[in-house]
């Protein structure tokens, strides 16, 4: 792909990126922290170890987070079996919701601007979606990559 090309594809995402988390805004949540509730809801009860690498995230940042989320009652912590030095976090009743409003919001904010675009349009990104998940796989194993 041209430089041009692939430089504009990193710009868009990043746009898309940007507009979407304004969503997290609307429960009190930042970004940062509507994106560890939703690892949470949907791969918990998780270790914080896992998580932190998931979301590329310093531990201090993580537990500042994680934290907040269980101060909230979002998320709650747990011993864990296998190791009692190391804490796992689970979703809360409370933090299913907030996370399933997030992205219900998300999903109806996507699907109403698709609803605007011309028909090839939405075709188009709908013939992209497999080429855009091998992306995000490939940029996910390239960051691993980066940090060892």
């Amino acid at each position: 792909m041209e430089a041009e090309h692939v430089a504009r594809l990193r710009r868009v995402i990043g746009r898309l990126a940007r507009q979407l988390n304004v969503t997290s805004t609307g429960e009190g949540l930042t970004p940062s922290q509507a994106s560890v509730l939703g690892l949470v809801a949907v791969r918990g009860p998780i270790g914080l170890a896992e998580l932190g690498e998931l979301e590329g995230l310093n531990p201090s940042m993580l537990s500042r987070i994680v934290r907040r989320l269980d101060d909230d009652g979002l998320i709650r912590r747990l011993s864990d079996p296998a190791d009692l030095r190391a804490v796992r976090v689970e979703i809360t009743p409370a933090g299913q919701l907030v996370h399933d409003r997030l992205r219900d919001l998300r999903t109806k904010v996507v699907s109403d601007c698709l609803d605007r675009l011309p028909a090839a349009t939405v075709d188009t990104l709908s013939a992209a979606l497999a080429a855009l998940e091998a992306l995000a796989d490939e940029l996910k194993s390239a960051g691993s990559t980066l940090t060892t």
